[in-house]
């Protein structure tokens, strides 16, 4: 956590241990020390019930350090997983803002670019309707969300997707119903049992029926994050 006199960046779990830690950063900074140690004990004397025991270490910045904070988020931005978003309909859209948050490279893409509306902060937007190319770019282990309005399209698209064998997850907008005539025309081009059973269709959870565009995509955004940050 970086800690300003008026602005911090960054957290230590909040609550009563994190509003203590930065009462002394900013001691820290008006003092002439560069380094403080505080220990806590998560009991009824903080209000916070958790248990336990926190160390904490407060250490005034400086150029070298912040250039090492720097390169250290840098290679945590190139480390993130890709998500492909194909479709920028009503649900892509509300997609886009779930998972945009998340520490994720989000890909938006459409040929619409009407479509696409506001574009979340830190999601790249791709007006393109080369599907393939977008496939073939993508790294393995990514994931990808088929929403497209042509279900031929989202055919072709999981298909190509399931043929690489390395993607982490696989998400088809739709019903059952779309999903057992999706499997039909897999099991036509040849795609394994096994294959077919790795797509996820219907995304997000099924024993909640609200079709609102904004609680599909809180489901789905808590299934990537399951799927892709949190595997076993």
């Amino acid at each position: 956590m970086l800690v300003g006199e008026t602005w911090q960046a960054g957290t230590v779990g909040g609550g009563t241990l994190e509003w203590d830690c930065l009462q002394y950063a900013r001691g820290l900074l008006r003092s002439d020390k560069d380094v403080e140690f505080h220990e806590f004990v998560l009991g009824n004397g903080t209000n916070q019930c958790c248990g336990g025991r926190a160390k904490i270490k407060i250490t005034r910045s400086n150029l070298p350090m912040i250039e090492t904070l720097t390169q250290q988020l840098c290679r945590d931005e190139e480390s993130r997983k890709t998500v492909l978003l194909f479709g920028a309909g009503h649900v892509g859209r509300a997609l886009a803002y779930a998972l945009a948050p998340l520490p994720l490279k989000l890909v938006w893409i459409d040929p619409r670019q009407d479509e696409f509306g506001t574009v979340p902060s830190g999601v790249e937007m791709r007006v393109t309707s080369d599907w393939e190319r977008q496939l073939t770019l993508a790294p393995q282990g990514s994931g990808l969300l088929a929403l497209t309005p042509n279900h031929s399209l989202d055919a072709l698209i999981v298909a190509a997707a399931l043929e690489r064998n390395d993607f982490a997850y696989i998400g088809l907008i739709g019903s059952k119903t779309k999903r057992r005539r999706f499997e039909n025309s897999f099991r036509e081009i040849g795609l394994t049992e096994e294959q077919i059973k790795s797509f996820i269709c219907p995304i997000g959870d099924r024993n909640i029926r609200d079709k609102r565009p904004e609680i599909i995509a809180a489901l789905v955004a808590a299934e990537i994050v399951e799927k892709l940050l949190h595997a076993a």
